[in-house]
């Protein structure tokens, strides 16, 4: 069965892309961080992220009753790479000319590592704390979320399809035991090893899977709703969101137990949808929606941009 098109979906990208650009952007009104949280909007790039691949390796494999590796992949890197690549070539270009010497080859090093998607290892292994020095000589910075999903892709239909194989009737199990370890991974280190717990796969990985269980799930009824339960639920999970952008300000110990709120109202969002949800009008209203379908462009430019 073909999976229909999710406008409130973009709207949530669109949403998320602006809470990270405002945090970026530092503006100060009366001496207060306008979106102190917008950082967040990251994990919400996670959950939808988790959602759509799911959907797209299951239709195609449900259907097909196969995968075709190599397409996927080549989909990634079409989808991912070139513009990648452009934003590189132009930041190189300012950086050549802006940043000294020593900074210059710190740069490159950081280039080099997001071209091949290791740049949240490469930025957790030189010592960058996230959160400081943002809008300074680290116009690439923001490319370590690119490498974690890239890492995602790269692994999880590899799994999800060895689940479907031999163990379809469990996949929920499967899925609920990793988002568990990975989520308790994640509060146990988040204290005294913040640079892994920021950057690196398994401690992100339970809003990713937690994506995943919302597509598994998508057309089951495993929770029975009326509609004005469903936009209730929705409504909240909005508010989540929004609390998380005005009132979060700690990046130190995140992903942490504060960081459950927008990512599950996250998924309240994406669960309880349904064409006659105010929220969904909200986040399928045109502005969020063309946000939404070209925040993987906002996201690579604003941050070099705002840097230089």
């Amino acid at each position: 069965m073909i999976k229909k098109y999710r406008e409130e979906i973009d709207g949530l990208r669109g949403l998320a892309v602006l809470g990270v650009i405002f945090y970026h952007a530092e503006i100060l009104i009366i001496n207060t961080t306008l979106f102190p949280g917008g950082f967040l909007g990251v994990d919400i790039f996670l959950v939808v992220s988790g959602f759509l691949i799911t959907r797209i390796i299951s239709n195609e494999y449900l259907n097909n009753n196969n995968f075709i590796f190599k397409d996927f992949y080549e989909r990634r890197f079409r989808r991912l790479v070139p513009a990648l690549l452009i934003v590189i070539i132009f930041s190189t270009l300012f950086a050549y000319f802006i940043l000294l010497p020593n900074q210059f080859i710190y740069y490159l090093k950081s280039a080099f590592s997001s071209i091949f998607f290791f740049s949240n290892f490469f930025f957790h292994y030189t010592g960058e704390a996230y959160g400081q020095s943002i809008l300074t000589t680290i116009p690439l910075l923001h490319t370590w979320s690119l490498s974690l999903e890239e890492q995602f892709y790269i692994l999880y239909p590899a799994f999800l399809i060895l689940i479907f194989t031999y163990g379809k009737n469990r996949i929920n199990t499967f899925l609920i035991i990793f988002f568990l370890i990975s989520l308790g991974f994640a509060l146990l280190i988040n204290k005294n090893h913040g640079s892994f717990n920021f950057y690196m796969l398994p401690s992100r990985g339970w809003e990713f899977i937690l994506g995943a269980l919302l597509a598994i799930n998508e057309d089951k009824k495993v929770f029975t709703f009326n509609i004005s339960t469903k936009s209730f639920l929705s409504f909240l999970g909005l508010s989540f969101i929004l609390y998380s952008f005005v009132f979060f300000n700690d990046v130190s110990h995140h992903p942490g137990y504060k960081t459950i709120l927008p990512v599950f109202g996250t998924a309240l969002i994406i669960f309880n949808a349904h064409s006659k949800n105010y929220i969904n009008i909200i986040l399928s209203n045109k502005v969020l929606k063309k946000l939404g379908l070209i925040s993987y462009s906002l996201y690579l430019w604003h941050h070099p941009i705002f840097s230089f």
